[in-house]
């Protein structure tokens, strides 16, 4: 039984136009055939081993869908999830520093968003429990707790002090901070050890550290992190890299920097420094197979080589590399239906809902708006779950007469789309295109108290 309340959070982010952050199993259309290899590349990584996954798609085909998919497959198996998108000026992959403190910021695991201090918070507590269970102390005694739990803290972090004692320094000075119930102190500690650069000096000094986390310190960071994810009972964490194809359109010298980062991830994965991360990035087959993308580093165009010969059908889902298909017009009507289906389950009318949204008139919508983006059925859903939330089910839901083949005209604005949208449209900048209103047959947008003549839908 699904909650009402994740169907809500689902059907407002498809009202927004946006891809929702949980429920993605309720639409996952064409993924049956990753998800038993998926499921068996996060067992291996649970056991203690890193996992890298490229995933190529044309604009559209669900890769950023894909990514959150496997985010809450994984968070359902005991993973910490992260996601970080690439840009110019805020999160170049090639300085990870900044990949480490927005996956810090957006780390999410089963009790929700922002969980990094929780997480912290959760280890210190689960050495307590640790040092307990052995029985040999009394759990009256606070002081001879603190020491045990310090000394077990030390042995358990002692792989990590070699790469980044900063790390483990911060710790110590944190967890002394809330012993000592400084909350200030604490607060700016874990606001460093998560990577934000505006902390203040004299709450370093308390740590004996000083500026800010380098690309090198956030390396050894993440494997900290990785540690205590595990101690804590994580079985590991799935950080998603998306849209690096911006890297094809950054100042050459910054587009090479990141290849190199990318490549560098791929080795010290395959070398053993993550144990515990499964590392998933995002890109189109340009970035993958351009000469602007990962085909200017030969070593890293040698790593993610695959070979798509053979007919999609055939892919091999454990490769290195895969490419998600394309929507076809039959995936874009099941994935309208089963969006119609929850918003009709989460209504008061769901009889209207289920008579006025048929499967024809979904079919109908879905080549109206596909028409609208010049015939590329790949990068319709966005549009076409918008379009069917916002403009048809939740009319039919608050307008008893309303009736969205007499009443609704399809009117696609380039305000309302992306710039790869509006290149596969073809349309000019700003305007609508007149042939855009009413082409389904469901009538003209001729004013709230107009009467329309019923005009018959295309076969």
């Amino acid at each position: 039984m699904v909650s009402l309340s994740r169907i809500g959070e689902l059907i407002g982010a498809l009202r927004r136009g946006s891809v929702p952050q949980a429920g993605l199993d309720l639409l996952a259309v064409g993924l049956s055939r990753l998800a038993p290899t998926v499921a068996d590349e996060l067992s291996q990584v649970a056991s203690g081993r890193g996992h890298f996954k490229a995933v190529r798609g044309d604009y559209g085909c669900g890769k950023t869908f894909f990514g959150r998919w496997l985010q809450e497959q994984a968070r359902g198996l005991g993973f910490a999830t992260g996601e970080v998108q690439i840009s110019e000026t805020e999160t170049p992959l090639h300085r990870m520093e900044t990949i480490y403190r927005r996956l810090c910021e957006r780390l999410v695991t089963s009790e929700g968003e922002g969980a990094f201090r929780g997480v912290i918070d959760g280890w210190f507590y689960t050495l307590e429990q640790d040092v307990l269970a052995d029985g040999q102390l009394d759990p009256a005694d606070a002081e001879a707790l603190v020491r045990a739990t310090d000394l077990l803290m030390e042995q358990r972090l002692a792989e990590v002090t070699r790469v980044a004692p900063a790390f483990s320094a911060t710790l110590r000075a944190y967890r002394l901070a809330l012993l000592r119930e400084d909350a200030a102190t604490a607060e700016g500690l874990i606001a460093w050890i998560a990577g934000q650069p505006t902390v203040a000096a004299a709450v370093k000094r308390v740590a004996g550290i000083r500026g800010a986390i380098d690309h090198f310190g956030a390396t050894g960071f993440l494997a900290g992190l990785l540690c205590i994810l595990r101690d804590s009972g994580f079985a590991g964490l799935v950080l998603v890299i998306d849209e690096v194809e911006t890297l094809q359109r950054m100042r050459a010298d910054t587009r090479d920097k990141g290849l190199n980062a990318l490549r560098q991830w791929l080795d010290e994965i395959d070398a053993g420094r993550f144990p515990g991360l499964y590392l998933l990035v995002t890109g189109t087959p340009a970035f993958f197979d351009g000469p602007q993308g990962v085909q200017r580093l030969p070593p890293l165009a040698q790593r993610l080589h695959t070979d798509f010969a053979t007919a999609a059908r055939f892919d091999n889902p454990r490769a290195v590399q895969i490419r998600l298909p394309g929507f076809g017009q039959e995936s874009l009507c099941e994935v309208g239906r089963r969006v119609r289906d929850l918003y009709a389950s989460q209504s008061k009318v769901p009889e209207r809902i289920a008579a006025l949204a048929d499967d024809a008139y979904l079919a109908d919508l879905a080549s109206a708006v596909t028409g609208q983006l010049g015939g590329k059925v790949g990068i319709a859903p966005r549009l076409y779950l918008k379009k069917l939330v916002a403009d048809v089910l939740d009319r039919i839901d608050q307008f008893p007469d309303f009736d969205p083949r007499l009443h609704y005209g399809l009117t696609v604005s380039d305000s309302e789309l992306t710039l790869a949208e509006r290149g596969m449209r073809g349309a000019d900048s700003g305007q609508t295109s007149p042939a855009s209103e009413g082409r389904l047959g469901l009538g003209s947008p001729r004013g709230d108290d107009a009467e329309l003549d019923e005009i018959e839908l295309p076969r």
